[in-house]
């Protein structure tokens, strides 16, 4: 499951004003309508690609609720971002199962690939990377997914590989099989 959504390709233009004007175009829907601040922010982000302050104080305005109240439901669900995200997004399981059997490992070799801490995106924007504390696939330890596909027992050896694969992908080159 792919955290960062694609832009909405609607109203929206190329600068920040652009995007700005279109958010708030775009959540006029909601104003007036209970409960819908969720669904005002799944469509900010749409729009916008993530949700800065900026963006959260228009969605504020427009549906006239504090800030704080925006804030809040921004910083408590996982699925909303305030930072850019990459295209692709990687999470690497550190769950009891991922961690003992080298995890950690995994961690530490993709932050020296990808020049990036955990919770950060590459320059490029090509990847975002992150932990999990589980994905569920305990057997096949240590494990990582990219954009939900699960990789199974993954060691740093192999995340060059892994990576290229994204990148060939952008060339129009497949080669898909983990």
């Amino acid at each position: 499951m792919k955290v960062t959504q694609e832009k909405c390709g609607c109203c929206c233009g190329t600068n920040e004003m652009e995007l700005l004007l279109c958010v708030k175009e775009m959540i006029a829907q909601y104003k007036g309508k209970e409960g819908s601040l969720i669904q005002a922010l799944h469509t900010a982000q749409k729009i916008y690609g993530h949700l800065p302050l900026e963006v959260q104080r228009v969605v504020a305005e427009e549906l006239e609720v504090p800030l704080a109240t925006v804030s809040g439901v921004v910083t408590f669900y996982s699925f909303f971002s305030t930072q850019p995200q990459g295209e692709h997004t990687i999470r690497v399981c550190l769950g009891t199962a991922c961690y003992v059997r080298g995890g950690k490992r995994i961690v530490d070799k993709l932050r020296e690939i990808l020049n990036v801490n955990v919770g950060d995106t590459t320059e490029d924007r090509k990847f975002t990377f992150e932990i999990a504390r589980c994905i569920g696939a305990c057997g096949l330890a240590p494990a990582m997914t990219i954009d939900g596909e699960v990789y199974k027992q993954v060691n740093p050896d192999k995340l060059e590989t892994i990576l290229a694969r994204y990148y060939q992908e952008e060339q129009g080159v497949d080669g898909n099989d983990n």
